[in-house]
């Protein structure tokens, strides 16, 4: 999800927890525990000591989750618990690609280093972002070059005898129908997108090799660590995958900040589909979250809007 931003209570039960597993890794009294921006599938908190120094411990819990239980249809369904982060934290540090580094596990709770720097969003456009964009094309290059015969999550049997391209259509197709069922806008041009994302498909070749990509890499999800560089996070998504999938996400998320991380090998008419199956997710998804209580409801209405217009700004 694009920049999301959750605001939630935290109750001294949670705040206990969390810091009795950064205890277990910091000798010092604990002087404050602060709920992080994070994503919509766990908690995210800053553990500070006396002395001054800090961890981030990562929670996964049923209250910390704001998705709604649904039945697990393709490689992108549900991409969120403690096992999926630690595998695909042990994948990146094979490929060469820098996240937190993990102090200590426990019960749906892991404690990683506190990379303090800031995201990358908060200083796209200034000259401390240089060496972070530089690091994050580096990464891309070494996650693209890992490549597999089959595709899917890296803590699961990898798929094969089917492609990427189907699991998308698939999947726009869905998101296309629930989308139009809580949208009327949706509704009515639901035949004609529906024609956009079958001919889209169509135009699609063949192909039977995939690199790994992070799933959801927006530049709030990469940290810039003391020395500038780069450091990956909420990497539960990871999975072999084309390229082009993450591709279309680095251009809607990094924007004018993207031609740093471009590659000139990929293919355009998957740019294409993708593009389009990604607009629908992002309609969708913030649709399906709004039927529960997510807090901060005006934030997704404005994804929804924005890539609703996109969508359908394609139309002929």
């Amino acid at each position: 999800m694009e920049g999301v931003s959750v605001a939630r209570e935290t109750s001294a039960q949670v705040v206990e927890a969390v810091s009795v597993a950064a205890r277990g890794v910091v000798n010092g009294r604990v002087v404050g525990v602060d709920r992080l921006r994070g994503g919509s599938k766990k908690g995210v908190y800053r553990v500070r000591f006396d002395g001054g120094s800090s961890v981030v411990v990562y929670r996964w819990a049923a209250e910390e989750n704001f998705w709604p239980e649904v039945a697990e249809v393709d490689v992108f369904a549900d991409a969120s618990g403690m096992d999926l982060f630690l595998a695909a934290g042990r994948v990146l540090d094979e490929v060469g690609v820098r996240t937190p580094r993990v102090l200590a596990v426990g019960v749906d709770v892991v404690v990683v280093e506190d990379v303090s720097g800031g995201t990358l969003e908060s200083v796209l456009g200034t000259d401390r972002a240089r060496v972070a964009l530089g690091d994050l094309a580096r990464f891309l290059g070494a996650m693209r070059g890992r490549r597999s015969p089959g595709f899917g999550r890296v803590d699961r049997p990898l798929i094969t005898g089917s492609s990427c391209e189907r699991v998308v259509f698939d999947r726009a197709v869905r998101d296309l129908a629930e989308a139009a069922g809580r949208d009327g806008r949706v509704e009515r041009a639901h035949d004609d997108l529906r024609e956009l994302v079958v001919a889209l498909r169509e135009r699609v070749a063949p192909r039977a090799e995939y690199g790994l990509i992070h799933g959801e890499l927006g530049p709030d999800h990469v940290l810039v660590g003391a020395d500038g560089g780069a450091v990956l996070i909420d990497v539960e998504g990871l999975m072999f995958f084309d390229v082009e999938w993450e591709h279309v996400f680095l251009r809607l998320r990094f924007g004018p900040h993207y031609a740093p991380l471009a590659c000139s090998d990929l293919d355009g008419a998957r740019l294409d589909f993708y593009g389009l199956a990604m607009r629908l997710s992002l309609v969708a998804g913030p649709l399906r979250l709004l039927d529960g209580d997510f807090p901060d409801r005006e934030f997704m209405v404005r994804v929804v809007e924005r890539n609703l217009g996109e969508a359908l700004a394609l139309l002929p």
